[in-house]
């Protein structure tokens, strides 16, 4: 079993586990890929993924088709994807994703929540070079065999593919995420959704309370408005 699956597997557990925060975080995910690309996800394969994702999550339809249109309004906001980088206790290293229409309130919410909580907001590059970015893909495997996929795959910039209880995942590297999306496409296999993971390269193993103070600090920050992932190399209990 991956490193990529244990680690998205313990986040999925957590994260956006109420669904209007859910759905909030879809949204602009949504309003990027419109931004970015366009409104027709057949020319917009970033949107083509925030649609998917979203139907995973139970996202409504008409949600998503007016999510898709009010992006479309040139007077909609306009999110900037900003990437802070943190250091919790005990030598926990943080990366925290955001989309913010307001760079000085989610810089100020962050560090309080580091302050309040344990931590501190470090620089630029302080943490990411401990981790690396990767793509998984859940998809229908159907009645396709696993090894002639793995094959078909290769191609397209296949890592690893792997059966985990009911789940099949897909595991590239962050830069084959078009490649690896239009080969399951063209190979009329269906994405059903794809997470984009920063996997850390080296783990801190935690327990008890010193376990329960980092999930604290975790949750605290992923309860921030403009916060869409928190990834660190904790393994937690």
């Amino acid at each position: 079993m991956g490193r990529a699956f244990e680690f998205r597997k313990g986040r999925k557990l957590k994260r956006w586990g109420k669904m209007a925060v859910t759905f909030t975080r879809i949204g602009k995910e949504i309003a990027m890929a419109v931004k970015e690309g366009g409104p027709d996800p057949a020319n917009n394969s970033r949107l083509r993924m925030a649609i998917q994702n979203a139907k995973s999550e139970n996202m409504p339809k008409d949600r998503v088709e007016a999510a898709i249109k009010r992006a479309s309004d040139k007077d909609s906001s306009n999110y900037d994807e900003v990437l802070y980088e943190g250091k919790g206790p005990y030598g926990v290293g943080m990366m925290i994703e955001t989309a913010t229409d307001n760079i000085n309130r989610t810089v100020a919410d962050i560090r309080a929540v580091f302050r309040k909580k344990g931590g501190e907001l470090g620089t630029s590059g302080s943490q990411e070079f401990g981790f690396e970015r990767k793509c998984i893909f859940k998809i229908e495997l159907n009645d396709r065999d696993m090894e002639e996929l793995e094959l078909e795959l290769i191609d397209f910039g296949l890592e690893e593919v792997e059966q985990v209880e009911d789940e099949t995942l897909i595991t590239t590297d962050f830069t084959d995420f078009g490649n690896m999306q239009k080969g399951l496409e063209s190979l009329g296999i269906e994405i059903v959704s794809v997470d984009k993971e920063r996997i850390p390269l080296n783990t801190v193993e935690l327990k008890g309370e010193q376990s329960e103070e980092v999930n604290i600090l975790i949750e605290s920050l992923e309860e921030v408005d403009d916060v869409q992932n928190v990834f660190h190399n904790a393994i937690l209990e």
